[in-house]
């Protein structure tokens, strides 16, 4: 039985004490910027990107890595008798997986197997740590891992709260008249991932904590459907709202492992500053 491993790309927004315990390799998405273009976690940081965009009043465009970028990442893996899995952003949302699948079709049937991951952020990260735990093990082929991984991606529910839709309205994700109504009215939508794209839930008014206790009452309540294994508070420039509703996680559900991370460029780039959002798995 070959020895598998796992990449994701940069967009499944995993801490690099993760990345290493686990031996995962993330592929970049590619940030533009005025006349730059810049890899996603290696060449620009989050922080990096919103001085950007304040200093040069554009929004940032992103891209899917090339079949080139995939096809180098994956080779010396495969030549060293390795059986590859790649978990990437949806589909609906990215070109990132289809670039893969050409990628894989570059070698041998079977040796990189493509999972489509019909989410976003650390949705992509709970498939992504899963795999590469089961990897870890070394006592499941790459179709097996694959397999499981599949059958787990209905249960992952990715929501988050929003402070501006700025940022998804110029990427083309709302419109003109959701903007303006959500600026003069103080709106802060949720976002919620649903069949790998995005719908926009409850309406919030107000700001800080009196918002996300509302968001947290509506996305955990009393916490009985979520598995307390591994839960994520994902955020974007927004560290108190991040505490603060993992102060409630903790104090409601106590799970086995609470993560909070960071959304790279990538996912701020559409999400905007002061974005935080919950990361589970339904049982």
């Amino acid at each position: 039985m070959r020895r598998v491993k796992v990449f994701t790309d940069s967009t499944a927004d995993l801490s690099p004490s993760q990345l290493e315990q686990l031996n995962i390799s993330v592929i970049p998405l590619y940030v533009t910027i005025g006349d730059n273009s810049y890899r996603d976690g290696i060449d620009i940081t989050t922080d990096e990107l919103y001085a950007m965009v304040d200093q040069l009043q554009t929004l940032p465009k992103t891209a899917a890595p090339s079949v080139e970028d995939f096809v180098e990442a994956f080779k010396p893996w495969v030549d060293n008798d390795y059986d590859v899995i790649f978990i990437g952003i949806s589909s609906k949302l990215s070109a990132t997986v289809q670039s893969a699948i050409l990628a894989a079709n570059e070698f041998e049937q079977g040796r990189v197997l493509v999972v489509d991951s019909l989410n976003l952020s650390t949705g992509i990260g709970q498939l992504v740590l899963k795999a590469a735990e089961m990897a870890s093990e070394e006592s499941a082929t790459a179709e097996e891992i694959v397999k499981e991984i599949n059958e787990l991606i209905p249960r992952i529910r990715t929501s988050f709260v929003i402070d501006t839709l700025k940022y998804l309205h110029m990427g083309g994700r709302c419109s003109s008249i959701q903007l303006i109504a959500s600026t003069v009215l103080k709106i802060r939508p949720q976002i919620i991932v649903k069949d790998g794209g995005m719908i926009v839930g409850e309406k919030y008014r107000g700001k800080g904590r009196k918002v996300l206790d509302s968001y947290f009452n509506d996305f955990i309540g009393d916490g009985q459907h979520i598995e307390p294994s591994r839960i994520f508070v994902t955020h974007s420039v927004y560290d108190k709202g991040a505490q603060h509703l993992a102060e409630k996680i903790r104090d409601i559900l106590n799970p086995k492992e609470l993560c909070i991370t960071t959304a790279g460029a990538v996912i701020s780039s559409h999400c905007g500053p002061g974005t935080v959002g919950i990361i589970y798995i339904e049982k």
